[in-house]
């Protein structure tokens, strides 16, 4: 869940007086089995499209151990004991024939109707007397010491009989190609004849078996998916303690409710069990997990610095120094100065010809301090003089304020100030202005204190008594107005001033230019009483008298385009819209003259629309700051493109390419370079609007992308409701094969935020190995309509999770992944989505990752006493009316488990000290499915907990390939996926 910053629906000002730009205000974000048929069975099960050969069990070696502990003596027949039937008799003639005919055929069952039934895995050692046709792997010869047979059991009998009515069980044994190691299968003898079925081509050099040796090595009989039971560990039995709750007469059981006690030593010691049972699990993987690491660090480069971006007297930049987790904040003077005295000056200190560069924040020196950081919000004073900002070292997201006095380099001694969220400074240079917390993490009161007080009794500027609203503070570009509600910057005791009357739905977000309040908002207009369902649209009103609010200068989109953000300077007004899903940004040029009671287009304005590389090119703001700029910097990235930072030069209307992610250890062969400039690269740019842009004598050298490498595609997927839903694809050329190929499907789908699909160099590491990627749009998120995120929450909140199943099915229907290879990514409210689809259709996916998961939302939303959740209330409902209450408890994941279900394969990921979503979320959802799924299948559920981080986990650079290279390879085991496919790799 996550704190929507811009949630006020009443804007208001500190009218304060500062006359240089304050930077713009950083947004609260959150910052993804059953049983295996014997075809798609991988690292202990036969795989169809291997070689393989029949041979009869006098070849097999004579120390093999029976279930009884009796030898496993070799026998001359290909299956014994007979039945004494006529029936039985023929089926085995007719089994020595083929093995003697040394033909690559499986044998399988056909029901009483004719349809092939598979073959069954099941757990534990087969009885002596049960051994029968063997199918061995010819990569590898058996020998005495790796091989084990699987006790043998038919549908509907209990693990302690051997036989049915049905005849004897025929038993398949197989050879693991890298460990030898031996699985086995049962086939069904319910019907009247035996059939064969032919093998399919290979597809083998995708899906090879694993390098280490499998510990967690059983499969479940009762769905398609490779499960593991570990030989030495088994999955920790939390404790249950009987709990009921009623909500609305639904009265329903709870007994993993004692785990929102998060101080129980019981629980602590249930979370360190379930890291020991995920280390034993993963035990098998740290070979892979160290590889997959060394790739993505190879990639990064050793040190990485931002190009510096002037404000006003200084050029700000980043840096993460050679062999750093985290960043830099630094700055150096934008005026160089000259002269013998500056020059031996500088010799001293280290900078000959030049002044040092000064480090005003160095995230890895707190982190070597505290072990863990998290930098909330960064503020330079007006005059530069001072940087305030906020810093969280548990991870629970309890903010305190700092102030460091930048001339002397020194923290300013002052009262601490905890739960602090969002900052701006008067144009004084000394008044700071910040917000606080509740007991919620509702950010409820404005204070406000000046640089040095040593009182502690900061003023309270405002309190917002509703529990459903909360507050947010930020400056205007032109740093005139603290927006949020007001008082006159030139006369603070003037006191408060408000903008708009509250109006539930409505936001307002206020720039201020040359006496003129520059309005984006959605309030109804005159002439459309509805249209706060029809996204923003922008609007002017005088600063003279901002209580009157009367707007005026109303500017529309335009057709089939919705407006989303805006930026203001001197000269020109930066508009962010979207066209039918894609992005676009133009600039207009200010003051704005025109009729004041017309309505009018975008277009009508003469915008300057900026050229864009490609519709699936994502676009983020850079900071900004300066107000006289005439420059707009933008970072462009897109799944094939490492983020590009351009300059658009708004007064001259071109652009300049000033710096492109390194990426190492790509080959140069695979890299295509393109130019602005060029003819034919022109033909990239899609501005998707029907207007000649002056696109020459750019200052730009173009770019470069890994399009002729990896595969980008957008789709539509037809939703349950006849809606169609994006979804973006990506492979590589070369390693993925169509219909083969494992999948990642992602989604989110909550709080209308964009589903990230910029650059990402460690995708790489799968996608050589021939996965495919896919990020799937759905509603409740960002997307082509103002109505997408309003179609996808609240009462409509299944829209979004069916949209998810649709667009897996579509990837498997389609034929783009294997049927059995599909995975599922969520993060944080995206695991509801994920949580929810696999519940309703365990069998489409064969893992999931579910990371910092909210998975228990009616008991989460039942609670208002949790951090967030009365705001999320808007987002979900609230489940205190009964209409909200019977809505949610149709999806909510952790109570819609089926008993018995065959869950897909799962890693659970959870932060203890995390106060978004609660760490027992994590915890009960995987209590319950193990006691309520299929015990095999969820033997191969793990969850694993940061005991020291937050809802962000760890945030340095290696930290997060660690976690990555965890993640993939926790994929690749439990996919099948394994170290052949680096040969694989190695061959493009």
């Amino acid at each position: 869940m996550e704190v929507l910053t811009t949630a006020v629906v009443v804007a208001l000002l500190f009218l304060l007086d500062p006359t240089s730009a304050v930077s713009a205000d950083d947004q609260v974000k959150v910052v993804p089995k059953s049983l295996q048929h014997v075809q798609n069975a991988k690292s202990t099960t036969l795989l169809p499209s291997l070689p393989r050969k029949l041979i009869p069990l006098n070849q097999l070696p004579t120390a093999v151990k029976g279930s009884a502990d009796k030898d496993f003596t070799p026998h001359q027949k290909f299956i014994e004991p007979s039945s004494g039937t006529k029936q039985h008799d023929e089926k085995q003639e007719n089994v020595m024939q083929a093995a003697r005919k040394g033909t690559w055929r499986e044998w399988v069952d056909d029901d009483e109707e004719g349809r092939n039934n598979p073959p069954l895995f099941v757990n534990g050692l087969i009885n002596c007397k049960l051994y029968g046709l063997v199918l061995i792997n010819t990569f590898n010869p058996p020998t005495s010491e790796n091989l084990r047979l699987c006790h043998c059991q038919h549908p509907g009998q209990s693990r302690s009989r051997e036989t049915s009515s049905f005849g004897i069980a025929t038993i398949f044994v197989t050879v693991d190609t890298n460990t030898t190691t031996v699985s086995m299968a049962a086939s069904r003898l319910l019907s009247r004849k035996l059939t064969e079925k032919t093998f399919l081509p290979s597809s083998s050099y995708l899906f090879p078996k694993l390098a280490f040796p499998t510990l967690f090595s059983t499969l479940c009989r009762r769905s398609k998916h490779v499960q593991f039971t570990p030989a030495l560990h088994q999955p920790p039995a939390a404790k249950k303690v009987p709990f009921t709750a009623t909500a609305h007469g639904v009265t329903w059981k709870d007994p993993y409710h004692w785990m929102s006690d998060i101080n129980d030593p019981d629980f602590i010691s249930y979370l360190n069990q379930e890291n020991s049972y995920s280390e034993a699990f993963m035990q098998d993987t740290l070979e892979m997990q160290r590889i997959l690491y060394s790739e993505m660090v190879s990639r990064i480069p050793s040190k990485i610095s931002t190009p510096p971006e002037r404000w006003g007297p200084w050029l700000y930049y980043q840096c993460i120094p050679e062999g750093k987790e985290y960043p830099v904040l630094c700055r150096k003077s934008a005026v160089e100065r000259k002269g013998w005295a500056t020059t031996v000056l500088n010799s001293f200190i280290g900078g000959f010809g030049r002044e040092r560069d000064q480090v005003l924040l160095d995230w890895n020196e707190i982190a070597e301090k505290h072990g863990y950081i998290h930098v909330g919000t960064c503020r330079v004073s007006p005059d530069h003089n001072f940087l305030a900002y906020t810093l969280d070292t548990t991870g629970n997201e309890q903010f305190e304020l700092q102030i460091k006095d930048l001339r002397t380099n020194s923290i300013i001694p002052q009262p601490r100030v905890q739960g602090v969220v969002s900052l701006a400074w008067a144009q004084d240079g000394c008044t700071l202005f910040y917000t606080i917390c509740d007991q919620n993490q509702r950010p409820y009161r404005v204070l406000c204190t000046k640089v040095g007080s040593h009182s502690g009794d900061d003023a309270i500027i405002h309190t917002e008594n509703d529990s459903c609203y909360c507050i947010d503070i930020t400056s205007t570009k032109d740093g005139k107005f603290v927006t949020v509600y007001i008082i006159n910057a030139t006369n603070p005791q003037t006191g408060l001033q408000r903008f708009c009357k509250r109006v539930s739905g409505v936001q307002y977000f206020l720039e201020h230019h040359h006496n003129a309040f520059y309005v984006l908002t959605n309030a109804p207009t005159s002439k459309d009483k509805n249209f706060s369902d029809n996204g923003y649209y922008l609007a002017r009103c005088g600063d003279e008298d901002v209580q009157s609010c009367h707007l005026q200068n109303v500017i529309m989109p335009g057709e089939d385009a919705c407006l989303e953000d805006m930026d203001i300077f001197n000269g020109h007004l930066v508009l962010f819209l979207n066209k039918k899903g894609s992005p676009l940004i133009c600039s207009i040029d200010v003051p704005i003259e025109f009729d004041c009671e017309k309505e009018m287009d975008i277009d009508d304005l003469d915008p300057w629309y900026f050229p864009l590389p490609s519709n699936m090119c994502t676009v983020t703001p850079g900071s900004n700051h300066d107000f006289m700029n005439t420059v707009f910097r933008v970072v462009l990235s897109s799944p094939v493109m490492p983020d590009l930072l351009v300059d658009y030069d708004m007064s001259r209307k071109i652009f300049s390419i000033v710096q492109q992610e390194d990426v190492r250890n790509i080959s140069t062969g695979d890299v295509e370079y393109c130019s602005l400039n060029d003819h034919e690269a022109n033909k990239l740019l899609d501005i998707s609007i029907e207007k000649e842009t002056d696109v020459e004598n750019n200052e730009s050298s173009g770019w470069k992308d890994f399009s002729g490498k990896y595969v980008c595609e957008e789709k539509e997927v037809l939703s349950h409701d006849g809606v169609r839903i994006p979804l973006t694809i990506l492979f590589s050329r070369s390693a993925y094969r169509k219909g083969q190929s494992p999948g990642l499907l992602q989604g989110y789908g909550a709080y209308g935020e964009v589903l990230d699909k910029s650059w990402c160099p460690d995708r790489l590491s799968l996608l050589d190995r021939g996965w495919m990627f896919a990020f799937a749009d759905v509603r409740g998120g960002a997307g082509p309509a103002p109505s997408w995120h309003r179609s996808g929450c609240g009462s409509n909140k299944l829209n979004s999770i069916h949209d998810f199943i649709a667009c897996g099915e579509y990837l498997i229907n389609e034929g783009f992944i294997h049927k059995n290879q599909l995975s599922a990514l969520g993060i944080s409210a995206g695991c509801l989505l994920v949580g929810a689809a696999v519940n309703m259709h365990p069998q489409l996916f064969r893992a999931a990752i579910l990371k910092v998961p909210f998975l228990d939302v009616l008991n989460t939303l039942l609670d208002p006493n949790l951090p967030l959740t009365t705001l999320d209330y808007e987002e979900f409902g609230n489940p205190q009316t009964k209409s909200c209450f019977d809505y949610i408890l149709k999806y909510s994941p952790y109570n819609n488990i089926p008993r018995g279900i065959c869950c897909p394969s799962m890693l659970v990921s959870a932060s203890l000290n995390d106060s978004r979503v609660g760490v027992w979320e994590a915890a009960k959802w995987v209590a319950k499915i193990r006691d309520t799924a299929c015990s095999s299948c969820s033997s191969s559920v793990i969850l694993q907990t940061n005991t020291s981080g937050g809802h962000f986990q760890e945030g340095g650079r290696f930290a997060h390939c660690w976690e990555t290279a965890y993640d993939y390879a926790f994929l690749m085991k439990v996919m099948g996926a394994t170290e052949k496919q680096d040969m694989r790799k190695e061959l493009h």
